[in-house]
């Protein structure tokens, strides 16, 4: 389910990164973030192992590339700073989890200001992203 546009404005639907699922089968995570800097998937996840490990700044800090790289597939997608980024467009969810693990990082280290606007943008983005991001798979 895609989230309510009451602008108009098109949904942003990312390219495909089949390399980086391809090397996701093999290869460690920094290994694929290594080999894929730009992608915002490859961090995500990176953020996502180092929080398991209880390494809340790390993850912080890898969310936040994750975060700028998603931003940058975005706008080379056309998006203009708003609009939907659905979940349901799977190669979408690299940058969907990218800024959960950002907000979930600045939540860790009391970034108060930033876990509200991220809460903004991934409601925006996608109100059912949260949910499926939480949601076990």
């Amino acid at each position: 389910m895609s989230s309510q546009n009451l602008l108009g404005v098109p949904e942003t639907l990312l390219p495909a990164e089949s390399e980086v699922l391809a090397d996701l089968e093999t290869l460690t995570l920094s290994e694929v973030a290594a080999a894929h800097p730009r992608s915002s998937l490859a961090w995500a996840l990176l953020s996502d192992e180092t929080e398991a490990r209880g390494e809340h700044l790390e993850a912080y800090a890898y969310a936040r590339v994750g975060y700028h790289r998603g931003l940058d597939a975005l706008r080379g997608a056309g998006w203009r700073g708003q609009g939907p980024v659905p979940w349901s467009h799977e190669p979408n969810r690299g940058v969907l989890r990218s800024l959960f693990a950002l907000r979930r990082g600045a939540a860790a280290i009391g970034e108060t200001a930033e876990v509200e606007r991220l809460d903004a943008f991934l409601r925006d983005a996608d109100p059912s992203a949260v949910e499926a991001i939480e949601s076990p798979r």
